[in-house]
């Protein structure tokens, strides 16, 4: 890598990489050891064969036979066309496919686009189009939703059908007119060798819930994620006994390597996949397979606890349970243990990297207080003012962060990354945070213009470019606003062009474009002009306010 700009490109200039001095110590640090994201089954193949490694309804893998398949699932690839380096938009529930999915692209060097089952054509096409995806994978049906016909809406899209003209679609279930799944695994009796992918190139792209626009994407390369997994997974103390249920959409940063699939699959563990996350079908899942550890977003998290009073029992192999995705409540926190019977973890981290953990040992006033502290001794932590000064100890102020697993780009994104990142590479989080002695944050909310929907992150922008294509929406304003179960939810403040259209008739419009569900808005306020701030902008703040004002008005 070159350091003559401080910074280096490759991947056609998409990425922007480590500086060469920071690469070169994370690499003598031990962090990054060279080696590939695969690298990880194969190693757990080869210590535990004959374990169990994935469980998925009544189908099991032990860990020979997830690499067998993994291998086959490669091949097949191969041989219609996806190759090193080539990008395949995943979207698929929590089923077997999905991990078989993963780790054979990881196997070809190929880099998974990670989408969640809850994205429409909006993003889809987006996404297809935007890193030029070689194949698309989907299941044929999940939630009652048909991902078919989200395929074929996405098929003639002008953007997709200009950046991916022969972009194959690989269907889970009935195929229909496309590509079955089942059909792709090679059957041959030599599979031949995949070469082994470099481990300081891209691995693969997750979403940011970002601010502005369209989610940005995230790049990860097998070195910085590999760490981030292995580290995690030792924080957490996961041993091959450690039995990890998947509740969480798989394709989430958290469920994914937090330890979450990658990590307990380092330690050879088990994973357990849930369709979802309701006591009904986790509690279950947990009393058959001796599930030991878990993880949940807040609202999920109070709705086990209430349900679990007359359930305990199925929750006796329950050691662990980690939350993160938004900030859980002390008192909350405070009720974890005693009813559902096992310790907490806090997690507090992003796609983009860092991510702080309470530890198991950690006095309970930390893992009740805290959102925990850093995986790593070289991440960089600052709390800063406006104007990137260092606040005083104990004061809160926006949290930036640089390390050897914390991104220092998005993929295809100059202009924001100027903005995203500070001129020394810190990474600009859109947290306001407090650091307390030894490190532990506490999270005090927001700067960025983001809703935190009980986990899953709506971009104000986004979501107002989409009501200002209606014809009846002069101009609109969405922020959050406070909710008791989600932590928050979204209010749009709409500006009406002559009579205001019905609420449920712009739900019907956002819908048709293609806009994910948990983007609506929760709720719609007609408003004749908008507050201003002194410089002339929409003051956002003032719309919070009345919105909350409201709420409490209405004791809601």
């Amino acid at each position: 890598m070159s350091a003559a700009n401080n910074s280096s490109r490759n991947e056609g200039a998409d990425l922007t990489l480590w500086p060469a001095e920071f690469a070169e110590r994370y690499r003598a640090a031990g962090y990054w050891r060279g080696e590939p994201l695969d690298k990880l089954l194969r190693d757990s193949a080869q210590k535990h064969a004959e374990r169990t490694a994935l469980v998925c309804g009544t189908r099991r893998w032990t860990y020979a036979m997830l690499d067998e398949e993994v291998d086959r699932l490669a091949s097949g690839l191969r041989q219609r066309g996806i190759a090193a380096g080539d990008r395949v938009v995943l979207q698929l529930p929590n089923i077997g496919e999905y991990v078989l999915t993963v780790f054979a692209l990881f196997r070809l060097g190929a880099q998974p686009v990670f989408a969640l089952p809850a994205h429409r054509r909006s993003e889809i096409a987006y996404f297809c189009s935007f890193t030029e995806a070689k194949a698309y994978v989907i299941a044929a049906s999940s939630g009652g939703f048909d991902y078919r016909t989200l395929a074929r809406e996405v098929l003639v899209d002008e953007a997709v059908r200009a950046a991916c003209p022969a972009m194959r679609v690989i269907v889970v279930g009935d195929a229909a007119e496309f590509i079955s799944f089942d059909n792709v695994f090679d059957d041959t009796d030599t599979i031949e060798a995949f070469p082994q992918p470099d481990a300081s190139a891209l691995a693969f792209l997750q979403l940011s819930g970002g601010s502005t626009g369209r989610p940005k994407l995230i790049p990860r390369t097998h070195d910085d994620y590999f760490y981030s997994v292995r580290a995690s997974a030792d924080i957490c103390g996961l041993s091959a006994e450690s039995v990890y249920l998947c509740a969480l959409p798989a394709a989430h940063n958290f469920p994914m390597s937090s330890p979450g699939i990658l990590g307990v699959m380092y330690a050879g563990g088990c994973v357990v996949l849930a369709p979802d996350a309701s006591p009904d079908t986790a509690f279950p899942l947990i009393a058959r397979e001796r599930v030991t550890i878990t993880a949940l977003v807040p609202p999920l998290a109070i709705v086990w606890m209430e349900a679990a009073a007359m359930r305990r029992h199925e929750l006796e192999s329950l050691q662990l349970l980690q939350v993160g995705g938004s900030r859980l409540s002390d008192e909350a926190a405070r009720r974890i243990t005693p009813l559902l019977g096992c310790r907490l973890q806090q997690v507090f981290g992003m796609a983009e990297g860092l991510v702080n953990y309470t530890r198991l040992d950690d006095e309970e006033a930390l893992v009740v207080g805290t959102q925990g502290r850093a995986i790593s001794p070289d991440d960089e932590v600052r709390i800063v003012d406006d104007d990137d000064r260092d606040v005083p100890a104990g004061e809160a102020g926006h949290l930036i962060t640089r390390g050897p697993y914390t991104i220092r780009g998005y993929f295809r994104a100059d202009v924001h990354n100027a903005r995203a990142f500070t001129h020394d590479g810190f990474y600009r989080t859109g947290d306001i945070v407090r650091k307390l002695p030894g490190g532990y944050l506490v999270v005090e909310g927001r700067d960025k213009d983001q809703i935190n929907r009980g986990g899953d992150k709506v971009a104000a922008e986004e979501v107002e470019n989409h009501l200002l294509a209606h014809p009846a929406v002069l101009d609109a304003a969405v922020v959050a606003m406070p909710d008791a179960y989600l932590g928050e939810r979204s209010c749009a403040f709409i500006v009406p062009r002559g009579e205001a259209p019905r609420a449920m008739e712009i739900a019907r419009f956002m819908r048709e474009r293609g806009l994910a569900q948990y983007k609506l808005p929760d709720r719609i306020e007609f408003i004749a002009q908008f507050p201003k701030t002194g410089v002339g902008k929409i003051d956002k703040r003032a719309l919070r306010e009345r919105v909350s004002a409201k709420l409490v008005a209405a004791n809601v």
